[in-house]
């Protein structure tokens, strides 16, 4: 290195990424971003399929309860009769 070349800056030789908006992302950053996007992706397919198997709980759960309802009143008829 002669004295008239000046050492490039740790910013100059960082690799630069532009988003969508076009600012300047460092690679860390935008991986950063991109694994949380995917976080949240994830939580939303994680509820969605909570709510899914809820409701799968709950109807089960309505059989159930009819047909101890319908036996019930079955009982009650033949005592009454």
């Amino acid at each position: 290195m002669t004295e008239l070349m000046t050492p490039q800056t740790a910013a100059e030789t960082r690799p630069v990424v532009r988003d969508r908006e076009g600012t300047a992302m460092l690679l860390h950053e935008a991986l950063a971003r991109c694994r949380h996007q995917e976080a949240l992706a994830a939580a939303r397919q994680h509820a969605l399929v909570r709510q899914f198997t809820a409701g799968r709980r709950w109807a089960s759960l309505a059989g159930y309860a009819a047909r101890k309802a319908a036996r019930a009143r079955a009982r009650a008829v033949v005592r009454v009769a």
